[in-house]
């Protein structure tokens, strides 16, 4: 699997929309986005309803249960264009299935008079879909699979939303692309050599003893949950007491 760096700020995006393709005239009647700054989610976000200026076709109502009388007093598109921008511009967009939301707003950008351009003029896009069947070849890469995989809870998801969506992706998203090997080989985002040669610097012996600071039994419990969940959705733990032989006081 090829590492990727990310830059800082990630903005994790879904929509909703009144059907399956813009070249037939379907329109955007939700955007939920959610930041991400350092691999931690901010509390920031950007959530808005969008009437479509069209009816909604019944295959999607049932998938998002959004209806044609619920957005009848929402915004346009034109109306939020300029509020999306700002929220998405420098970031890096992460999409599960970025080929379809990308084409519907691309389209959305392209029904404006201003020349709004497309996504690519404000954001470079990671797509989870084309990374999550890179990295699980021939399993179900849906979103609700990949929550089963890494454990994820999505009871909550009886329909689709944008908002709730993305917030669930987001943590896909960081499971999915976490590991050591950001430890290892990233500081601060820049890709380090850590096979390149560099001066030993020896300890003085006498130095003052380290601080030790144990966990508390909360964190212990935490930890524990952790461990369970990549057990669940792996099928085996490296770190897990039957596995290491150890108990958790040893971490």
């Amino acid at each position: 699997m090829d590492k990727r760096t990310f830059t800082n700020r990630l903005v994790v995006l879904d929509t909703e929309t009144t059907g399956l393709n813009p070249q037939e005239g379907h329109r955007i009647i939700e955007i939920g986005c959610v930041e991400l700054v350092n691999r931690r989610l901010t509390g920031k976000r950007f959530h808005t309803y969008i009437n479509p200026e069209r009816i909604i076709d019944d295959g999607a109502i049932e998938v998002h249960g959004i209806t044609n009388q619920f957005l009848e007093d929402k915004p346009s598109f034109a109306d939020i264009v300029k509020d999306f921008i700002a929220f998405i511009q420098g970031a890096e967009l992460v999409i599960h299935n970025a080929p379809f939301d990308v084409g519907f707003i691309n389209y959305e950008f392209s029904r404006l008079n201003n020349q709004a351009g497309t996504v690519a003029d404000y954001s470079k896009v990671f797509d989870t879909l084309t990374y999550a069947r890179k990295k699980h070849p021939g399993q179900r890469n849906s979103l609700d699979a990949l929550c089963k995989r890494y454990g994820i809870d999505n009871s909550h998801r009886d329909l689709h939303g944008a908002l709730l969506d993305a917030e669930i992706l987001a943590d896909v998203f960081l499971l999915m692309t976490g590991g050591q090997s950001s430890l290892l080989d990233e500081v601060q985002g820049k890709a380090v050599d850590v096979t390149a040669n560099s001066e030993v610097k020896y300890l003085l012996t006498d130095r003052p003893a380290l601080k030790v600071i144990r966990c508390t039994e909360q964190e212990l419990n935490a930890h524990q949950q952790r461990l369970e969940a990549i057990e669940k959705a792996a099928g085996t733990c490296l770190w897990s007491v039957g596995a290491t032989g150890g108990s958790p006081t040893d971490l």
